[in-house]
């Protein structure tokens, strides 16, 4: 009976058990697997670090831009509504320009949704956000559109439309808006996270090569005395390189990167909300006196009153010629890390404690029966809560463009870290596994 035949696989295991008794067979082993482990290296370096430069890519190019972009649709659309209650407070016949502001606040709002809609990749919240803020957003102005019909015909039906127009965005627009905004937030935030992520695998097998290179080298000399390899010795400096452009390249990515989140996207967060508390109470102002008492809070105090006191607690604190601390004007000028960003940060606070003295005087006024003296301190020409409300947007505007370019230049910085990495990896991983084959090779010629 002839004894079954073997494998292919369990015959070459034979020959490779056999080679590996006598000395050439184990130089050629052992060239196979340093050759194999600086490849792997290079391999897995190009692929790691190619997938945090996209991330970091992503974060420039595509996540904080989007963030920003949905931050515009909460701010456009709470700016539609102040500006429609100051408008209604206006007259019957809106002002040219409030008419304008208006207009291009819901055209921002929706050409800003419609780049959303085209960028949600997928995202279950992005597309509930952008859904549900189109749906809405028509019935809102519509109910605008009636409550200034009813208005420019004297009717007092106009303030009722205007107050639930005024609910449907606090209700609905909104928060719709802020869905949105989280979620691409949060994707911002998963961006950075594999931009910045240590590629472990990569260090792991490059220190595992060199390891492996001085071993063999050690191994050489105590076999031949010879103190140096060239090729071995070559390998080696090409693992070593690769190693420490590896580090030093991810660490200088990772710092830049994680400059521009903390001192670029955390101080756009806090300045996109500082912004719109600012116009909420803004409108909340406007509403006090378009709703005169019509809803209350469930303790008999005005709703829209209670509303701005809240928001300008967010805004600044308490009493006093600086933010509070805890404010978000006061994480803003925290956040700013130079003058020029802390500088219209305090222009902000300045016009917002204006804002709040201009405020007591209307609404003292108001409380003593004098209405016409309360609208004209809100909406009038000159020295007005509107004046200085104008003066903090702007100023939070100008904040956040020296944000965005601080943002912009400490996120490029990052990025360019990892300029030509996945390429000098292979090329290195190239170069460092033929000069081991070819040190091996030149210890094997010794047996011929």
């Amino acid at each position: 009976m002839e004894p079954p035949r073997r494998t292919a696989w369990a015959e070459g295991v034979d020959r490779l058990r056999a080679a590996a008794t006598t000395e050439p067979g184990r130089l050629r082993l052992i060239g196979a697997v340093l050759a194999a482990l600086v490849l792997a290296f290079g391999a897995v370096t190009a692929w790691q670090v190619s997938d945090r430069s996209a991330a970091a890519a992503d974060v420039v190019g595509q996540s904080q831009p989007l963030s920003d972009d949905a931050a515009s649709v909460y701010r456009s659309l709470a700016d539609a509504d102040t500006t429609a209650a100051a408008g209604f407070l206006s007259g019957g016949q809106w002002p040219a320009e409030i008419r304008e502001r208006y207009e291009t606040d819901i055209e921002v709002a929706s050409e800003l949704l419609v780049t959303a809609a085209a960028n949600t990749e997928g995202s279950a919240a992005s597309r509930r956000g952008v859904a549900e803020l189109n749906s809405h957003l028509t019935a809102y102005t519509g109910l605008v559109e009636q409550a200034r019909a009813n208005n420019r015909q004297g009717l007092p039906l106009g303030g009722a439309y205007l107050r639930h127009a005024n609910e449907r965005m606090r209700t609905d627009l909104l928060p719709a808006a802020r869905s949105l905004y989280e979620a691409e937030t949060d994707r911002l935030g998963e961006d950075y996270a594999d931009a910045r992520s240590w590629p472990w695998a990569a260090l792991a097998l490059g220190v595992l090569a060199l390891a492996a290179l001085g071993w063999a080298q050690r191994r050489v000399y105590l076999r031949t005395n010879r103190v140096f390899n060239q090729g071995l010795l070559a390998a080696t400096a090409a693992c070593a390189v690769l190693l420490l452009w590896l580090a030093v390249g991810h660490g200088v990515a990772r710092s830049g990167l994680g400059d521009s989140r903390e001192h670029g996207a955390e101080s756009l967060r806090v300045l996109n909300e500082a912004r719109i508390h600012s116009l909420t109470a803004r409108g909340d102002e406007s509403l006090t006196l378009v709703a005169r008492g019509a809803r209350l809070t469930g303790n008999g105090k005005d709703f829209y009153e209670t509303s701005y006191a809240g928001g300008m607690r967010d805004l600044v604190g308490g009493p006093g010629e600086e933010a509070a601390p805890g404010s978000l004007l006061d994480r803003a000028g925290d956040l700013a890390d130079d003058t020029e960003g802390r500088a219209p940060v305090r222009a902000a606070v300045e016009a917002v404690r204006t804002w709040q003295d201009r405020h007591r005087e209307a609404r003292k006024a108001d409380d003593n029966g004098d209405y016409d003296g309360a609208l004209r301190q809100v909406i009038g020409d000159r020295g007005t809560t509107g004046e200085s409300f104008d003066e903090v947007d702007s100023s939070l505007d100008r904040a956040q463009a020296h944000e965005r370019r601080e943002f912009r230049a400490a996120a490029d910085g990052g990025r360019r870290a990892f300029a030509g990495l996945p390429a000098g990896a292979a090329v290195f991983a190239l170069l460092g596994a033929a000069a081991a084959v070819l040190g091996i090779g030149r210890r094997l010629s010794e047996y011929r």
